[in-house]
C-alpha cells in the first residue's frame, strides 16, 4: 500500500520547498529533494542530537520573509489578472493618413492633417477648431481652471478618416474585458466626443454618472499630436488605479485605452503641447433576449406567424427548436440557450417578441416537459426497483440487456420466445425510465396543457443528450427543446 504522502499530496510549489524543507511525523521525516518532481519521497528520519546552528535559523527566517513577500506579490498579481478593468494598445496605421474634417460655427468646413507638433508650427485649422470648442464640465468645481479642458460641440459636424471598426480594437476589448461574453453577443462602438487639452489644462475625474447612456465600456484614442504630460488615470469601482502614459502623441503612433463603464478617469496636467483624443462609447448588442437585438424578422415572416397566433388564442402552444447546440441538459437550464439561438430558432424567437409575447425554453423528451427552472435528471438505476430487470427475473449484466436475455427464460417469458422477452425487457426499461423522469420533476405535455405546433411531416429537431445508467449500461437520453408561449 502506497504511503499517503506519496500519492495523496499535490506537487509542492517552489515557495513551499523553501519553508517546508522537512516535516517530522511519528518518528519519520518527509524530505523533499531540490529538483522539481511529481512525487514526494518518504525517507527514514536521521537522528540528529545536536542543536540547530543559529546561522541556519537566521537563514530560514530570511527565507520565510522572502516567501511571504513572494506570496503577497503573487496574490496581487493574480487578483489583477482575474479582474482586469483596462486594456491598452496602438493602432497599426500611418498617422499621415489620418485627416480630421469639421465645420466651424460660420459653416465653413476645415480639414486638419496629422501628425501635429504645435511647438514648431500651429496649423490654422487647429486654431479654428480650438475656437469652436466648449469648456469640458468639471464635476465638483464651481469654476474652471486657468486653462480649460475643451471638447468639440456635438451639434457641429465632425468626421475623421479613422474608423476603429476597420481595426481589431473591439476584438481586443472583448478578449480582455469581456472574455465570458456568450456567442451571439457583440460589441459596437459609437463615437462620443473629441476632447482637446492645451498647455496647463487638466481634466478632473469624470465619474460614471456623466456617462449614463448604457455603455459597457469606453475607448479613448489619443491622436498623434505632440505633447508632454497628460497621463490618463483610470480607477475602477473599488478604487484600484492604473496610469497610462500614451506615448506623448508620438508622430509614429496612435494609442488607445479602453476601460469598463463602471470606471472613472482623469487626465494629468499638460506640461507642453496639445493633447487631442476621441472617446467612443462601447455598447452590447445581442441576438438573445435583449431589448435592442441586432436582427428584426421580415414583414413576410410576421404575416405568416400572425394567423397561427390568432388561431391559438387562450392556449399554451409550443414549437420544437431545430438547431443543435451541443449542451448537456443535465448541467444547465433550457433558458440558458437564449443568447445562443441561431438560424430559424433565433428568427422565430424574435418574431414572438415582436408580438409582445413571453417565449420560454423548456427541455422535453418522450412526451414529458421539464419546468423552466429544472434540468434533466434521470436519477440512479435502482436494482431493487419494482420495475428493474433484476426484480422481474431478468439478468442484470454489463452489456446489452436485450442481447444477454435472448437465451434466458425468466418468469416474464409468458410466451416462451426470445422476441417476446425482448419486447418485455424494452417495456420494463421504458417504465423504469419514465419513473425516473417523473421523479426529476418532468410532467406529461397533456398535464402541462401544452399544444405542440408541428408540420404535417415533422422536420429535424434539436437533439441534446443526457447520459444515464440503465441495467448497468451507459445510455443516452435524447432531449428536445421546446419554445413555449401563452397566447392571450
Amino acid at each position: 500500500m502506497h504511503p499517503r504522502s506519496a500519492l495523496g499530496s499535490p506537487t509542492p510549489s517552489t515557495a513551499s520547498r523553501l519553508s517546508d524543507s522537512s516535516r517530522s511525523d511519528g518518528g519519520r521525516q518527509f524530505a523533499r529533494n531540490g529538483s522539481v518532481s511529481e512525487f514526494e519521497i518518504e525517507r527514514p528520519l536521521k537522528m540528529n542530537t545536536s542543536s540547530p546552528k543559529r546561522p541556519g535559523v537566521r537563514r530560514r527566517q530570511s527565507e520565510y520573509g522572502t516567501e511571504s513577500a513572494l506570496r503577497a506579490s503573487v496574490s496581487r498579481l493574480l487578483t489583477a489578472k482575474a479582474r482586469p478593468f483596462t486594456v491598452t494598445g496602438h493602432i497599426p496605421m500611418d498617422p499621415a493618413s489620418l485627416v480630421l474634417f469639421f465645420r466651424s460655427k460660420s459653416g465653413i468646413t476645415h480639414s486638419l492633417d496629422f501628425p501635429i507638433n504645435i511647438d514648431y508650427d500651429t496649423p490654422p485649422a487647429l486654431e479654428v477648431l480650438l475656437a469652436a470648442c466648449k469648456p469640458h464640465p468639471t464635476p465638483g468645481y464651481d469654476v474652471y481652471p486657468d486653462r480649460e479642458t475643451l471638447f468639440y460641440p456635438a451639434n457641429l459636424p465632425l468626421t475623421a478618416t479613422l474608423e476603429i471598426a476597420n481595426h481589431p480594437i473591439l476584438d481586443a476589448v472583448r478578449n480582455a474585458l469581456f472574455p465570458a461574453l456568450p456567442i451571439g453577443h457583440y460589441l459596437t462602438a459609437l463615437r462620443d466626443k473629441l476632447e482637446v487639452m492645451v498647455t496647463g489644462a487638466r481634466m478632473a475625474p469624470q465619474p460614471r454618472t456623466l456617462r449614463n447612456d448604457g455603455r459597457v465600456a469606453t475607448i479613448c484614442v489619443t491622436l498623434p499630436v505632440h505633447h508632454r504630460g497628460g497621463n490618463m488615470i483610470v480607477r475602477d469601482a473599488e478604487g484600484t488605479e492604473e496610469k497610462f502614459f500614451g506615448g506623448g502623441g508620438k508622430p509614429s503612433e496612435v494609442h488607445w485605452t479602453a476601460f469598463l463603464g463602471e470606471c472613472e478617469y482623469e487626465v494629468d496636467t499638460i506640461q507642453q503641447g496639445c493633447r487631442m483624443s476621441f472617446t467612443y462609447a462601447v455598447h452590447l448588442k445581442t441576438y438573445g433576449a435583449a431589448v435592442d437585438p441586432l436582427i428584426t424578422p421580415s414583414e413576410y415572416f410576421l404575416d405568416l406567424l400572425s394567423p397561427v397566433l390568432s388561431l391559438s388564442r387562450g392556449r399554451k402552444v409550443a414549437f420544437y427548436l431545430t438547431q443543435d447546440y451541443g449542451v448537456n441538459p443535465s448541467e444547465g437550464l433550457a433558458e440558458s440557450l437564449v443568447p445562443h439561438l441561431k438560424g430559424s430558432d433565433s428568427l422565430l424567437y424574435h418574431a414572438l417578441k415582436v408580438y409582445k409575447l413571453a417565449p420560454e425554453l423548456h427541455w422535453a423528451a418522450g412526451g414529458y416537459v421539464w419546468p423552466i427552472d429544472r434540468t434533466v435528471e434521470c436519477g440512479n438505476d435502482v436494482l431493487d426497483s419494482p420495475t428493474s430487470l433484476s426484480s422481474m427475473g431478468f439478468p442484470s449484466v454489463f452489456g446489452s440487456p436485450a442481447r444477454s436475455a435472448k437465451s434466458v427464460r425468466g418468469p416474464m417469458s409468458y410466451y416462451g420466445g426470445p422476441e417476446e422477452d425482448d419486447v418485455e425487457i424494452m417495456k420494463i426499461e421504458a417504465d423504469n425510465l419514465r419513473m425516473r423522469v417523473e421523479e426529476s420533476g418532468a410532467i406529461p405535455l397533456s398535464e402541462a396543457e401544452i399544444f405542440i405546433l408541428s408540420d404535417w411531416v415533422p422536420g429535424p429537431l434539436a437533439k441534446e443528450r443526457v447520459h444515464f445508467v440503465s441495467n448497468g449500461e451507459l445510455e443516452k437520453l435524447i432531449v428536445n427543446v421546446l419554445l413555449v408561449i401563452y397566447v392571450p
